[in-house]
């Protein structure tokens, strides 16, 4: 587990008992919703549950368990099949079957070979899952079977540094390369990937010295991407092209005030806007995107209405946004004016220490 991180973080395990909202209206469409959470801290798996895309209201439908410190989880393309970190001080990723609707089922689990993996990418086409160790500061390699589960691991390649902290892995838009985002050493690692499953280092861009670059997000149009740096709370725009990132100026998350952690950035479908969760400010930065991508302009920062928001996603219809409030157990829902980009509250879920939501 990433007990450092979470000691220097401030983080607390107090959490209160799930509880799920009233039930979903008759009649209306709903979704899937799987909820990654910390086991060391109250939760018991993976969650299950179901959200109305109408209203954003959350039904729980239970628990995967057996799975442990599932703090982030991906999607095969087919939904078929789930994949799952275990960030334990012995990391591990477990890959699972979607039998039905709400109904899974562990295949296998692999070593990473690290320590604290906390995100994953499946790339080359669904071939292999890559793994960001954050206690360890590598990423690693395994080939993914047809039947889902998950063959030994083919490469682990360490991060150059005094104390790196991978925190990301991710595909580029044109398939052709993968970053690795390591907070520790302030530096995204740009590779490519063989056939046999091994990575090959092509670039490097480094922000700021001290910026803690946690996660990166990429505009639609490919060209551009944008840092979330945790220790310094700001969003970096970046050209790409070629495997190659150009940082630009760094640019707030929230108001001054509290010390503040950036956790998750994404970009709306459309490329209009990016969105921001702030750890510490509890809130989201909504920023509006200029100049095909290049410019970012922060329009509001509205409050989660909970504590510590690690994780956000959009759901497929693209007017929700869900937030998992790590510290107060909770899951908020917006609704998304797709013109404005504005956020309007929705709910609020009540689960064990969601830290990710997958819809």
């Amino acid at each position: 587990m990433a007990t450092t991180r979470r000691t220097f973080l401030g983080l607390t395990a107090a959490l209160a008992a799930s509880t799920a909202t009233p039930a979903l209206a008759a009649g209306r469409a709903t979704t899937n919703l799987y909820i990654g959470t910390y086991t060391s801290a109250g939760g018991t798996g993976i969650g299950l549950a179901s959200y109305d895309a109408t209203t954003g209201a959350i039904t729980s439908n239970g628990v995967l368990p057996g799975v442990q410190e599932p703090s982030f989880l991906i999607a095969s393309p087919s939904r078929k099949f789930l994949y799952a970190v275990n960030e334990q001080t012995n990391g591990g990723v477990t890959a699972i079957a979607v039998d039905a609707p709400g109904k899974l089922r562990v295949l296998n689990r692999q070593s990473t070979g690290g320590s604290a993996p906390c995100h994953l990418a499946l790339v080359a086409n669904g071939k292999y899952l890559l793994s960001a160790n954050y206690g360890s500061g590598d990423v690693a390699v395994h080939p993914v079977k047809a039947d889902g589960s998950l063959a030994a691991r083919t490469d682990l390649v360490k991060h150059v540094g005094a104390a790196p902290h991978a925190h990301q892995v991710v595909q580029d838009p044109t398939g052709n390369y993968i970053l690795a985002v390591d907070l520790g050493t302030d530096t995204v690692y740009t590779y490519t990937i063989t056939t046999s499953g091994k990575l090959n280092e092509t670039a490097q861009a480094t922000l700021k010295t001290g910026a803690g670059p946690r996660h990166l997000a990429f505009h639609p149009n490919g060209r551009f991407a944008y840092v979330a740096n945790e220790l310094d709370s700001t969003v970096v725009p970046c050209a790409y092209a070629d495997g190659r990132l150009t940082p630009g100026t760094p640019l707030p998350t929230a108001p001054a005030g509290p010390q503040n952690y950036p956790g998750e950035v994404i970009v709306s479908a459309d490329g209009n806007f990016v969105y921001v969760t702030n750890r510490g400010h509890n809130s989201v930065a909504v920023f509006a995107v200029g100049d095909g991508g290049a410019t970012l302009t922060r329009i509001a920062t509205p409050s989660v209405n909970g504590d510590w928001p690690r994780h956000c996603a959009i759901d497929p219809t693209g007017t929700l946004l869900l937030v998992s409030n790590q510290r107060s157990n909770t899951i908020t829902t917006f609704h998304r004016n797709q013109q404005t980009g504005t956020l309007t509250p929705a709910g609020t879920f009540s689960t064990p220490s969601p830290v990710c939501t997958l819809v």
